[in-house]
């Protein structure tokens, strides 16, 4: 099962993808994830990306778009996998397409997670406190909601308008535990 996640920053998308990967026992592609684990590093990208991250800007198409197909044809996501965080640009998108048609993949379901932001602010800020992230603040949280309406939230209305059939849109204000059942419910019918 292939799927992607779309959804505003702290609407839960990355929440639900670590629980349904569990329990499909799929990879849980989060490019957020990915890039954190990089900061670890201590070469000249792994600066970049800390002060383009920490500002709550997004990070190169190009630097992305790399990272993602070396994960999408990689052995351990043959079982399939979530993308959680990409595509967030027409142009990611574009070459996520022709990646996959270029590879034979097909996504299976997509996901777009709808949330008031009044709610994604509380969130984030409730995340910062907890998970203490550098990129959780008022500041980054702005930027990013605005990076969400300005790109992201296209991308997703692009996959609607030509996955219609794989398109599903879920209430992010819902509780954990509520959303995981929908999820479920609907990628158990993909599966038949």
């Amino acid at each position: 099962m292939k799927m992607i996640f779309f959804g505003p920053p702290g609407s839960g998308k990355g929440t639900q993808a670590k629980l349904i990967a569990k329990k499909l026992n799929i990879l849980h592609l989060s490019t957020g994830d990915i890039l954190r684990d990089k900061f670890d590093d201590s070469d000249k990208l792994s600066k970049q990306l800390k002060k383009i991250i920490s500002s709550g800007n997004l990070v190169s198409d190009k630097i992305i778009n790399q990272i993602i197909s070396n994960k999408l044809i990689s052995k351990v996501s043959s079982a399939g996998y979530i993308l959680d965080g990409y595509p967030r640009t027409i142009s990611q998108s574009e070459y996520l397409l022709s990646f996959m048609k270029n590879n034979n993949i097909i996504i299976d379901l997509i996901f777009d997670f709808k949330i008031d932001f009044k709610i994604v602010k509380e969130r984030i800020i409730h995340r910062s406190l907890k998970e203490k992230r550098s990129d959780d603040n008022l500041d980054s949280i702005k930027t990013r909601i605005d990076n969400y309406s300005k790109e992201t939230y296209p991308v997703s209305q692009f996959f609607y308008n030509n996955f219609s059939q794989n398109y599903f849109t879920i209430d992010a204000s819902q509780e954990v535990l509520h959303i995981q059942k929908e999820l479920m419910k609907i990628i158990k019918k993909g599966e038949n």
